[in-house]
């Protein structure tokens, strides 16, 4: 019998355990998936590259669960229920074998929490540095998914968790900022996507998104999907103790990697959001309102004056 060439003893060795269902056992071209009846298929992606996403010490189990993760959390945005993912890999012919098995490692272990699993992908060698893309599928009942389209004036402005951590974390993790607990770094290189919550949003939340280039740029994306205006009370933004402590809130509201839920909530629907929150285990808090008027978000301070931010969030192609 020929002997596999590397790239496919690679895949065989790391990636072939992660294979489940519709993937063909990772030995065809493509995979071929039956989804469940009654369901529409939600598909979400993202990407991750070295020096832009990830810091040269990352462990690659965390590199491999946030590069999931993060995806998953487009899927909870939209009250889709997880189903499989594809995966592309991009590393240098020098990247270890144990990195890899680390990679794969991290993706098992949130495979077997979140009930995913690999149904195929790429794998390519590149002069660097390692560039890795992921896209998900998921499901929801048909005309059930949350889209950022939908919010009215008169809704109120709702997120879950906290605020600001990530973009704190991603400081911490540089040594640009005091973490002796190491809270903040984890929560950069961890992501905790709201899925059980997103699937308790549907029929509450008119419109919502998540979290993952700032909170102010974010919103931003809502009131121009629906076509309104948008406030942010800034002292009612939930801040983690170790967040409040920085004393950092411009960077809190503009440095994005929450992975926290965005919601429009009618006022007839609050009760309910508190509820369901509650039953997920997620805190929820009141930020802000929609208007109605020009696509446009407004941050006040405590005492109703307009704080002017100097950037709203992360962007990529920003000169």
């Amino acid at each position: 019998m020929t002997d596999l060439p590397a790239e496919f003893a690679l895949i065989a060795r790391h990636f072939r355990p992660l294979a489940g269902p519709g993937s063909l056992d990772l030995t065809d071209d493509a995979a071929v998936l039956a989804l469940p009846p009654d369901r529409e298929l939600v598909i979400a992606a993202d990407a991750m590259v070295a020096g832009v996403h990830l810091l040269p010490d990352d462990p690659a189990d965390l590199v491999a669960r946030k590069l999931l993760r993060t995806n998953l959390s487009d899927l909870a945005a939209m009250g889709a229920e997880p189903l499989a993912y594809l995966m592309t890999v991009s590393a240098p012919t020098t990247t270890p074998d144990a990195w890899f098995a680390a990679f794969a490692a991290g993706l098992a272990a949130d495979q077997a929490e979140f009930g995913v699993h690999l149904l195929g992908g790429d794998t390519t060698s590149t002069p660097g540095p390692i560039s890795l893309s992921l896209t998900i599928l998921g499901t929801v009942l048909p005309g059930a998914a949350i889209r950022r389209a939908g919010a009215t004036a008169g809704d109120a402005l709702w997120v879950s968790g906290t605020i600001g951590d990530g973009a704190l974390g991603l400081l911490a993790a540089r040594g640009e900022l005091a973490d002796p607990t190491g809270y903040l770094a984890d929560r950069y290189r961890l992501p905790r996507p709201r899925l059980e919550l997103g699937r308790r949003l549907a029929g509450i939340a008119t419109a919502g998104m998540d979290v993952s280039d700032g909170l102010v740029q974010d919103l931003g994306h809502i009131c121009r999907a629906s076509g309104v205006a948008a406030e942010i009370d800034a002292d009612a933004v939930p801040l983690s103790p170790p967040a409040r402590a920085a004393g950092m809130l411009e960077r809190c509201l503009s440095g994005g990697d929450d992975y926290e839920l965005l919601m429009a909530i009618p006022r007839g629907r609050e009760a309910a959001l508190q509820r369901e929150a509650a039953a997920s285990g997620i805190p929820v808090t009141r930020i802000g309102r929609f208007l109605a008027g020009a696509p446009r978000v407004t941050v006040r301070a405590a005492d109703g004056t307009e704080m002017r931010l100097q950037r709203t969030g992360w962007d990529h192609f920003a000169r």
